[in-house]
């Protein structure tokens, strides 16, 4: 297959991300230096679909590396991240970033662990990687085009592509990093493609090996983060992802009893709609909390905290995700207790972004339509009185956080309508609580 036009090519990525490429190019050009793009980028454009991320690698001559054309090409204007263990850098512009890395190869000194990364050639580079599909190639700098035509295809990824398969490169590649069977289950339901029976096979070996137990929770954490933020970003249901996970056997071999429950089905379907409509636009939030709270909520307490220590999700993040079936089933109780918009106000006001998403997703309909409508129009809302205004009526202390309570109430529920009416129903509070004090 042909390579693309550059100027065809450029017009596909992010429109933040074209000026930082040509400074790539640019550099690399007065040096003769091949870069290509690599990976899932050249998957989507082949595919048709929007790129999200640029990642590129360079084959540099000898005695020269990734940081040096950086720093050339940041020209002190660019922040510039060297990640050493694995030969690779990150240039951050303005609303972009791109992934540099030399080409390379892997050495993994046993199952699970990280591996040992060594200065390779183009082809090496391509065999490392985790799927045919994300083993392609396209030559976008001067000396790369002139070297190579067409796209890159050491693998048989472009084949892989046309079947919609996710395949392996070797038969021990779930052994040597069992994160790609998580990344398998993520890009499956986003790209439509299914496991190979080849790679499933060499999972099932993975599995029956214990691979999965060298991996640390750290890494795994990082995992089931993309997940979570796959839905953020595109609306959709990891609950597909968790499934195939289920069926496989990968959630009991990371910890066991761990499960889909057919319960968080559809609190996570919810939640991966949820994401992209309002009330809660993609990319905001630690999206992933709130989506291991949904997900882990149908399961016993002991099973919760052990996956979440398996996971080292600590501190006030597991406090959220370990006691959200608790506190929801208190919060449900008292929304269908509040009469006004004002109660529904104190009550989700004081629930944190996190929880409040899987709150939504497990809601019944009548309760998920009142946490819309306070997240849409009520909490943006301001009270037309101040702690200034209610400080120089002389309130000061805990009369004055009351007087500010009771305004919004009322602000909301709509017996005060203007300032002038709070101002006078502050007065006839603070008056109120003198005469009791």
């Amino acid at each position: 297959m042909r390579s693309p036009a550059l100027t065809d090519l450029l017009r596909t990525l992010p429109e933040a991300s074209v000026e930082l490429v040509r400074r790539v190019l640019a550099c690399a050009d007065t040096r003769r230096q091949r870069v290509y793009l690599v990976g899932g980028p050249v998957r989507d454009w082949l595919m048709g679909r929007r790129l999200r991320d640029v990642d590129l690698t360079v084959e540099l001559h000898k005695g020269e590396d990734a940081t040096e054309l950086a720093h050339r090409v940041s020209a002190g204007k660019l922040r510039v991240r060297v990640h050493e263990r694995f030969g690779t850098v990150t240039l951050q512009g303005t609303g972009a970033a791109l992934d540099l890395a030399t080409v390379r190869r892997e050495q993994y000194a046993r199952d699970g662990a990280l591996p040992t990364v060594e200065e390779g050639t183009l082809e090496e580079d391509l065999r490392r990687r985790d799927f045919s599909v994300n083993a392609l190639a396209i030559p976008l700098s001067a000396a790369a085009r002139a070297r190579r035509v067409g796209i890159v295809d050491v693998t048989g990824g472009l084949e892989d592509l046309e079947a919609r398969s996710l395949r392996i490169l070797h038969a021990r590649s779930f052994h040597d990093d069992p994160t790609r069977a998580l990344r398998a289950a993520r890009l499956a339901p986003r790209l439509g493609f299914t496991l190979s029976r080849h790679s499933r096979a060499a999972l099932r070996a993975a599995l029956r090996d214990g691979a999965f137990g060298a991996v640390s929770g750290d890494r795994l954490r990082r995992e089931w983060v993309k997940l979570f933020g796959d839905a953020a970003g595109q609306g959709l249901d990891p609950a597909r992802s968790l499934r195939l996970l289920h069926d496989w056997h990968v959630l009991g071999a990371l910890e066991p009893g761990l499960e889909l429950d057919g319960r968080a089905v559809t609190p996570l379907r919810r939640l991966g709609r949820a994401l992209v409509e309002p009330p809660w636009p993609a990319g905001q939030r630690r999206v992933w909390v709130a989506g291991m709270a949904a997900w882990l909520a149908p399961l016993r307490a002991p099973l919760r905290r052990r996956v979440l220590a398996r996971l080292a999700i600590s501190g006030d993040q597991a406090t959220r995700i370990s006691e959200f079936p608790r506190r929801r089933d208190a919060w449900l109780r008292a929304l269908e207790r509040a009469r006004g918009r004002g109660a529904v106000d104190l009550l989700l006001s004081g629930c944190d972004e996190e929880s409040l998403l899987a709150l939504h997703a497990w809601a019944p309909p009548a309760a998920r339509r009142r946490i819309a409508r306070w997240a849409v129009e009520d909490r943006g809302r301001r009270v037309p009185v101040t702690g200034d205004d209610l400080m120089a009526m002389g309130l000061t202390g805990p009369v004055l956080g009351r007087v500010l309570e009771r305004l919004r109430v009322a602000w909301l529920d709509g017996s005060v309508r203007t300032r002038e009416e709070a101002l006078v129903l502050a007065h006839e509070i603070s008056r109120r609580s003198r005469s009791k004090s």
